[in-house]
């Protein structure tokens, strides 16, 4: 039976869906492998004649099984194929020494990618910002071409802030038509009660679909220098939850405009 189901994995892999469908669809028009010939040409190009045989075989060990049923079994294997692909993945992002064993990328790569893909909303979450020239040009081309530009930062200690420096501020005057905002003081209080609390986050995502989760800050320190650590997610809910969380902290207050 592994043959056989090795056969139809290769099929709903290796070949395009619609050449999947239409083999399915001859499959269900024959009772048994020794029809076969009738459907062979469903499997299209010569290419794909190996694979055919391949199949052939392995039914033949297997006559008692009907064409209807292995179309069943060919679309059930084409449709999970599908569902893998559109799957999350989730790729290690790094900034600082290298092991040469194992594979990632660049944190300011990744984060001016993120930002790039952006075609509708892009939030970013971040300590602080500071001389990230970079990261600042991709943004303003972000909003250049009409995305919706929303960044929370942490507040400076002249603001009830943690932070040394205006880095809201700044990043007003380094990208104007981008819309900042701030942990909601009073949302704050409730929340860290008598202790001292602050936006320690640090995230990007991109239209619902891409998100990137990182130690790094808006810093020059953090792209070019720092060790730094970070996942970048794409497909799946993560990257859709947590817009839609971070722009649920918007409706409801916990974060407001910063002014």
């Amino acid at each position: 039976m592994d043959e056989l189901l090795n056969s139809i994995s290769t099929i709903a892999t290796s070949l395009h869906g619609d050449r999947v469908e239409a083999i399915a669809t001859a499959l269900q028009r024959i009772t048994g492998p020794e029809n076969f010939d009738k459907c062979i040409s469903a499997f299209g190009s010569a290419a794909s004649l190996e694979i055919a045989n391949d199949f052939r075989r392995a039914w033949l060990s297997y006559p008692t099984m009907t064409g209807a049923g292995l179309a069943v079994a060919l679309r059930a294997a084409r449709h999970t194929a599908s569902a893998i692909g559109i799957a999350e993945s989730v790729t290690l992002v790094w900034t600082g020494p290298k092991s040469g064993l194992i594979p990632t990328r660049n944190t300011e790569q990744v984060i001016r990618e993120v930002i790039a893909q952006a075609t509708k909303t892009l939030f970013i979450v971040s300590y602080v910002f500071y001389k990230a020239h970079s990261i600042v040009s991709s943004l303003n081309a972000a909003t250049e071409r009409g995305v919706s530009v929303r960044i929370l930062l942490e507040s400076s200690t002249e603001h009830g802030g943690v932070v040394t420096g205006d880095g809201l501020q700044a990043m007003h005057e380094a990208v104007p038509k981008s819309e900042l905002f701030v942990w909601n003081p009073a949302n704050k209080a409730e929340t860290a009660g008598s202790f001292t609390a602050a936006v320690h986050a640090k995230c990007a995502v991109a239209d619902h679909q891409v998100a990137f989760i990182t130690s790094a800050n808006l810093t020059s320190a953090a792209m070019e220098r720092n060790m730094e650590l970070g996942v970048l997610v794409r497909g799946g809910t993560t990257p859709n939850r947590l817009h839609s969380h971070l722009d649920a902290l918007v409706v409801t207050g916990a974060i407001s405009k910063w002014h």
